[in-house]
């Protein structure tokens, strides 16, 4: 089986919500980084296979908006793209897919990644029929299409909660989690280890055009006192522990890899970044799915013939530090 590797990776900055990549579409942001990431690569259009991006607010984005990045970062017609709706797996989901493609032998470069912008969600309004009488309610795909789960209709914060309750994680746990996390970011910004992927995002309105080069969302001077004094966000009733401080922010921001394998990389005189030698995915209860991470890290150890010993970094999404 062929060993598939990763030549480069990039990504733009993290914008706030309404915040200062607010103003373009997801796949304005997939175009920037697909665009410098093949550059960096040395790779032409012409020779990726195909484009794969992850996305899970696609309502009202236009037709395919992979296929419009892959597009918008001038890469030929004739390279198909793609997209992938796992919600928060999307984009990694994207890149599990391009390895397999590469291993069958029906590619040899892919292009994967993941794009959202969370300002451009849309509000809706089912209009077929008309309305004949009364209010019309809209709807906010946000919400209805990313943070609110479609079997207990409730909101992502509460299987947060739901995590904190079963594995008795306290809100000081949570809030120490948090606020490692955001001085951890802090540091790494002031020493400049984000810089090399990173690539900047230039936006451009009536006022001019501004280069934006950092993550927007980290907040910097955290300290404890200010996580404790926030309030629960999602259980009011005393019992709450989960807050805007110890939840991940809503954000926009698009991140690629160029994936080939490893004897392509040898031909093109490419170095690796990295070398993919397993992933695996799992199914839990919606209500707790935050530790999806657990049997995947589990199946993902054991198809590598590993021990979690021989691990020297986990890194997992921080949706909510209750279940990280």
């Amino acid at each position: 089986m062929a060993d598939i590797v990763i030549v480069s990776a990039v990504r733009t900055p993290v914008g706030s919500f309404n915040g200062s990549l607010s103003s373009l579409a997801a796949h304005e942001l997939g175009s920037v980084v697909i665009r410098e990431a093949l550059n960096r690569a040395k790779v032409k259009g012409e020779d990726v296979s195909e484009v794969i991006m992850g996305q899970a607010l696609s309502a009202g984005q236009g037709q395919n908006p992979a296929r419009q990045a892959s597009m918008g970062a001038s890469l030929p017609h004739t390279v198909p793209a793609w997209g992938v709706n796992m919600l928060c797996g999307s984009g990694l989901k994207a890149v599990a897919v391009g390895v397999q493609a590469i291993r069958s032998g029906d590619a040899s470069v892919v292009v994967a990644g993941g794009q959202e912008s969370m300002s451009k969600a849309p509000h809706c309004v089912h209009m077929r029929s008309g309305v004949k009488f009364g209010d019309v309610h809209l709807v906010d795909t946000m919400l209805s299409d990313g943070l609110m789960d479609a079997f207990n209709n409730y909101h992502m914060g509460i299987t947060a909660e739901n995590v904190a309750k079963q594995w008795g994680v306290s809100r000081e746990e949570q809030d120490k989690f948090a606020l490692e996390s955001q001085l951890r970011t802090e540091q790494a910004q002031k020493e400049g280890h984000f810089s090399r992927e990173i690539t900047p995002v230039t936006v451009t309105s009536r006022k001019g055009s501004v280069e934006v080069k950092v993550d927007e969302y980290p907040r910097p001077g955290c300290v404890l006192e200010g996580m404790t004094k926030l309030r629960p966000a999602f259980v009011k009733d005393g019992t709450g522990t989960v807050t805007a401080g110890n939840a991940s922010g809503i954000n926009d921001g698009a991140a690629v890899v160029v994936l080939m394998s490893e004897s392509e990389a040898q031909t093109r005189g490419v170095t690796p970044l990295a070398r993919v030698v397993s992933w695996a995915q799992a199914g839990v209860d919606p209500s707790i799915m935050g530790t999806g991470p657990i049997p995947a890290i589990r199946k993902a150890l054991e198809k590598a013939k590993w021990t979690k010993d021989e691990v020297d970094l986990f890194e997992l999404n921080e949706a909510f530090a209750a279940q990280s």
